[in-house]
């Protein structure tokens, strides 16, 4: 795992760590030092944490005027035993939805299992996010990671699964990710109404 970095395709067009908005304002990184593990394999240094045991983030796109974020994450999703969500929610999510965010594309080609428990934290995610018109879409889950979210229910807020699982994102531009889901979204809801 120590080898799987976060997306750095982007880095020109943005930075998390030079982003005063961005809760991972101002981080340092290392090349050479590897700290941060889920369970006992080391992570590649570039992932950041954010108080959960087994998961790790890199926020790799934020558009405050345009209101969007794209996240991308690596480990287990863990909210029976170490309440992920919380600390996603808290640390992570807040921050950005303070400074305007309501659109998440969450990247979860990475997350390797999904431990579900309360939807509290999803259902307040959401609802915040919809304050602003906004929505919350997990992006290429693994299939049997779709299996366990839809067994929490976590269907009831978060947007994923089907096409959501079948995008070629790395090519695009983070606007045009952003665009892209969103449209994905409003044809869906446009169907189903």
């Amino acid at each position: 795992m120590h080898d799987i970095e976060p997306h750095y395709h982007w880095r020109e067009l943005y930075q998390s760590e030079r982003d005063q908005h961005s809760p991972f304002y101002s981080r340092v990184y290392s090349e050479f030092t590897f700290t941060n593990m889920v369970y006992n394999y080391y992570i590649h240094p570039q992932w950041d944490d954010f108080g959960s045991q087994t998961l790790y983030a890199k926020q790799v796109w934020g558009d405050y005027e345009a209101g969007t974020a794209v996240i991308e994450l690596i480990g287990e999703w863990n909210d029976t035993l170490y309440n992920d969500v919380k600390f996603l929610k808290e640390n992570v999510v807040d921050p950005l939805l303070l400074a305007g965010v309501s659109k998440f594309v969450v990247l979860c080609e990475n997350v390797l299992n999904f431990h579900g428990d309360d939807n509290c934290y999803y259902e307040e995610w959401v609802e915040e996010a919809r304050e602003s018109d906004g929505w919350v879409a997990f992006i290429n889950t693994l299939p049997h990671v779709v299996d366990e979210l839809n067994q929490s229910m976590v269907d009831h807020y978060v947007f994923y699964g089907d096409r959501l699982n079948d995008i070629a994102w790395r090519p695009k531009k983070p606007k045009d990710l952003v665009n892209y889901v969103s449209q994905m979204l409003e044809e869906s809801t446009m169907r189903i109404g």
